[in-house]
């Protein structure tokens, strides 16, 4: 279980204490809590003499999801972990839905507007927005887990796959391209690029050898784009036949081996593409940055026999990974929804105004997103139910708990645990 964080009177992060601490501190009345989300209590007091161990904030971006963990780097304990899922894709669907309605408009006769092209210049370092909102999902975690911990340095993945190693094998290179780890970089992309499965057969869960598609005994080279994964039976079968040879009875397979060889990796791009505005975005912070490829990483996690998992991906990154302790850790899972929508008036799949939208989001206290506990004393739902709240002028709520969503509560019956803040979570 992740470490509860600390915080003194005063809103100094203290040391992360354990979960029975806690409880102890907060049933003599001690403390109080500060935040639900990650688990925060505030001491009844101050304590400016409190000894601190500092930690290292270690991020592993994703395209998807990024994994976040914090690290004593003198005990190797993992105190925290997160799994921060981003909604990059959502984003961009929705520009793209956008998009398409206002195309659609120009199109018509009654065209409200003359065509505009190349019109607004985008600024230096500029990164669509399906690409920004993973750099300020993940500057937003930082900035919180700073108020709440004593972070001190931060590791960050920089590349997923180091393509220069990749692209000329002989390179002469930093001090973590030689030795042990040479290939990690390679065979780590390979798995991604070709989904864990050879390429000719299509078997998984099997132990894979790198085969070249245009064999170097009759040209081929030892780049990337011509690297493929194979078992064992089909390389031995394929032996020094040319691609085209021994596929010539399956020109459907063939034609989409030869176009996945050339086809750049899709996540990689999008973590590639956001890694240095994400590292410059770090190091504005003013604490030291460390930064690893993903081979290393892997490499690591190897090493010290850990499970793959993002937060895990995110506790071995880096050459200052010490051998850590990781005790029955339970990720906190978080979701980035956004904060809503600023659009106005709806439309349907013609782009014809159906729906109008009120300014109001606020209702007795409450807006929808907002975790609350409800104690319903009377009526056919006495109980208590916890959970994401959807609120109505009228006063009756609906929530959506674990077991399903309960509607028609009052929201007399409520009180909130946790405000509306773009995030979703859970265990």
């Amino acid at each position: 279980m992740c470490k509860v964080f600390v915080l003194d009177t005063e809103k100094r992060p203290l040391n992360p204490i354990h979960s029975a601490q806690a409880r102890l501190l907060l049933r003599n009345k001690k403390a109080a809590i500060f935040r639900r989300f990650p688990f925060t209590i505030i001491l009844k007091e101050s304590k400016p003499e409190s000894p601190i161990s500092p930690l290292r904030l270690k991020i592993d971006p994703g395209a998807k999801t990024t994994g976040i963990a914090l690290v004593n780097d003198s005990t190797g304990e993992v105190v925290f972990a997160a799994e921060l899922k981003h909604r990059g894709f959502a984003i961009r669907d929705a520009l793209t839905s956008r998009r398409q309605l206002r195309r659609s408009r120009r199109a018509r006769i009654t065209r409200y507007r003359k065509p505009r092209f190349k019109n607004r210049p985008h600024r230096d370092g500029w990164l669509a927005p399906s690409l920004q909102s993973r750099v300020e999902n993940i500057k937003t975690w930082v900035e919180r887990l700073r108020k709440l911990a004593p972070i001190k340095a931060i590791s960050q993945e920089l590349v997923r796959f180091d393509m220069q190693l990749m692209l000329k094998p002989d390179i002469q290179g930093e001090e973590y391209q030689q030795g042990t780890l040479a290939g990690y970089e390679t065979r780590e992309y390979l798995l991604e690029k070709w989904g864990r499965q050879c390429a000719y057969c299509g078997i998984k869960d099997i132990t894979f050898q790198v085969e070249h598609i245009h064999p170097r005994a009759k040209g081929g080279s030892n780049s990337i784009t011509n690297i493929t994964l194979s078992c064992e039976k089909c390389n031995i079968k394929k032996g020094t036949k040319d691609i085209k040879e021994f596929l010539k009875k399956d020109p459907t397979k063939l034609e989409i081996i030869l176009k996945q060889a050339k086809r750049p990796l899709t996540d990689a791009a999008a973590v590639n593409a956001t890694s240095f505005a994400l590292l410059f975005a770090l190091k504005a912070t003013g604490l030291p940055v460390e930064t690893g490829s993903g081979g290393l990483t892997k490499f690591n996690r190897s090493q010290q026999k850990i499970p793959k998992s993002h937060w895990a991906d995110a506790a071995t990154i880096g050459k200052s990974t010490p051998k850590l302790i990781i005790k029955g850790i339970k990720p906190l899972l978080i979701t980035a929804n956004g904060h809503g929508t600023r659009q106005m008036c709806g439309t349907d799949k013609f782009g014809i105004p159906c729906r109008h939208r009120t300014n109001k989001q606020i209702h007795f206290g409450f807006q929808t997103g907002d975790i609350i506990k409800a104690v319903v004393t009377k009526g056919k739902k006495v109980g208590e139910y916890i959970g994401r709240v959807l609120c109505r002028a009228t006063g009756s709520f609906d929530i959506a708990t674990k077991a399903g969503r309960i509607a028609g509560i009052s929201h007399k019956y409520c009180s909130a645990t946790h405000k509306k803040d773009g995030y979703s979570y859970a265990f």
